[in-house]
């Protein structure tokens, strides 16, 4: 008697999508559900562990090097896979999620890499999702063009060798895609993400000369990567396409990661490409795991912890050491500034930011570093090109100078600054504005110059959360309390619906906003992660 077939994958509470039927073929769907039923009990078991790991920071407040991987960082003859020709110059990376015009430009940007993002900088409506897949297959098929219906304009891609090359993420493994269930369980949206874009472009990739590449966001251990590794084992055995044909890079944006940057790197060595400095995620993770932890452990404002703070530069340089030790590249944090076509001023003193900021980076040996906007590029190629000169990165400097104890990475109280009350405000304004876009399905907004994404977001709850529960008392006199954000939070209202009209206003989401800022900035049970009590808000 033959053993019954597997169930198929269900469409839930989905509306049908022009050509979805391109992306969500049997095919795929089979793929990702297999992924599912081998991957997703391990990804369960390693959520769980997230949670004892941070009871036991906790009790602790501290974090050390682990002693049971001691032999991993102390054997010198090992390294990451050789790179593929098509990753060897990572000068400057572009970011942004999959819509259909964020697809053409930055590939078009003149940038050596385009992160599409399906992660912080896209809302997880299942039209984005799907047909962010539907954008890549178009454009490597090189069928897609847009054009623009305020304006006018049309877009369409340059010729194949001055397009960027892609290295997508995937989400990260806590969230999962409600509208794909197996057997009533919803399937991991990592899977998903990871899963459909392999299937429909791994040998295409190949035949164009690249490759599957990935960037892995929020992972806090070795043994997550070494559930990605598995995957891409799998994945690529299923495919019919060769072993190592995967790279991934890896975001360092948790602080248990930064302590695990070697383990990271051999439990992925076949398919590894190298690591990312992030900045707002890994703040974030410092205030989730070391948040009653006390005084020490409290941050100042966001923007006052640049990536030159002792703790940050510690993180910076270890991770740029441990990179080039091992053979892979050191990827630095995002230029977010967004130029306004208004305030050539403001344009400048931001520019002369972003170039400090990439030539400190160029000259700490970073092999290649992030930008959010097309006009960015050519500043940050610029310090790169200083440094690098027609050399695709500078892997061979190898930073042994560098010396970083375990305490080093959480010295927060070697700061001098403190948290203000503008910072307060500051984090209120860009929370409610950041959310209420989000819960329209935009992940990438431009706030105040700045381009914001969902970390963003997540440091500034959780700042308000912090200070709050710290009991910090602003420069102003003023103490931080659920009073006061509730105080802020209502004058924000008014002021947008000032700016906006009330027309205007009444048609966004910016009550549910509102409320959702202050429910994760004020409850006592600290939610792991906003966008999972916004997911069950989001529409689509």
């Amino acid at each position: 008697m033959s053993a019954p077939a597997p169930s198929p994958l269900a469409i839930v509470d989905a509306e049908p999508l022009p050509r979805q039927e391109e992306v969500l073929t049997d095919p795929a769907l089979a793929f990702v559900a297999e992924l599912h039923r081998r991957f997703t009990p391990r990804r369960d078991e390693l959520l769980a562990r997230r949670a004892e790991r941070r009871a036991e920071i906790a009790r602790t407040s501290t974090l050390d090097f682990l002693p049971e991987t001691a032999a991993i960082r102390a054997d010198d003859s090992w390294q990451v896979a050789p790179c593929p020709p098509a990753l060897q110059d990572r000068r400057v990376e572009i970011t942004g999620p999959t819509d259909r015009k964020m697809t053409i430009n930055a590939l078009n940007s003149g940038a050596r890499i385009w992160l599409a993002d399906f992660e912080d900088a896209s809302a997880p409506t299942w039209e984005n999702v799907v047909l962010g897949q539907l954008n890549l297959i178009d454009a490597y098929r090189r069928t897609i063009d847009f054009t623009d219906a305020a304006s006018g304009k049309s877009y369409a891609l340059r010729p194949a060798d001055e397009l960027a090359t892609v290295v997508m993420r995937p989400r990260g493994w806590h969230l999962d895609e409600r509208h794909l269930r197996l057997d009533g369980q919803p399937v991991p949206g990592a899977l998903v993400d990871f899963g459909l874009y392999f299937f429909h472009n791994a040998q295409r990739l190949i035949d164009l000369g690249k490759g599957p590449y990935f960037y892995l966001p929020k992972t806090e251990s070795h043994l997550e990567a070494r559930l990605w590794n598995d995957v891409f084992v799998f994945a690529q055995d299923y495919m019919g396409v060769p072993q190592g044909t995967v790279r991934a890079t890896v975001l360092i944006e948790t602080i248990t990661a930064a302590y695990e940057m070697e383990e990271i790197l051999y439990a992925l060595r076949d398919h590894a490409s190298g690591l990312n400095a992030g900045r707002w995620d890994y703040l974030f993770s410092i205030v989730k795991n070391f948040r009653d932890g006390g005084p020490k452990f409290v941050l100042p404002d966001r923007n006052a912890v640049t990536m030159t703070a002792p703790f940050m530069r510690a993180y910076t340089e270890l991770l740029v050491r441990t990179c080039h030790k091992r053979g892979a590249h050191a990827i630095g944090g995002m230029a977010a500034f967004i130029p306004s076509r208004r305030d050539a001023e403001a344009n400048k003193v931001a520019f002369e930011k972003v170039r400090a900021d990439k030539d400190r980076e160029a000259a700490d040996g970073f092999d290649g570093s992030w930008v959010a906007h097309p006009d960015l590029v050519p500043i940050a190629m610029e310090s790169f090109d200083k440094v690098l000169g027609d050399r695709p990165n500078q892997k061979d400097r190898l930073r042994e100078d560098v010396r970083v104890e375990a305490a080093d990475l959480i010295a927060i109280d070697t700061l001098d600054a403190r948290p203000t009350y503008d910072g307060l405000v500051n984090a209120v304004q860009v929370g409610i504005r950041y959310i209420e876009a989000w819960l329209r399905g935009l992940g990438a907004v431009a706030i105040f110059n700045l381009m914001e994404d969902a970390a963003t977001a997540e440091i500034s709850r959780s700042q308000i959360w912090q200070w709050i529960n710290a009991g910090v008392e602003f420069d102003n006199g003023e103490k931080a309390t659920p009073e006061l954000a509730r105080r802020i939070a209502a004058e924000e209202l008014r002021t947008i619906e000032r700016e906006l009209g009330a027309e205007a206003f009444a048609a966004g989401h910016w009550q549910e906003a509102h409320d959702l800022l202050l429910e994760v900035s004020l409850d006592a049970d600290y939610a792991d992660f906003l966008t999972l009590p916004a997911y069950e808000r989001l529409t689509g």
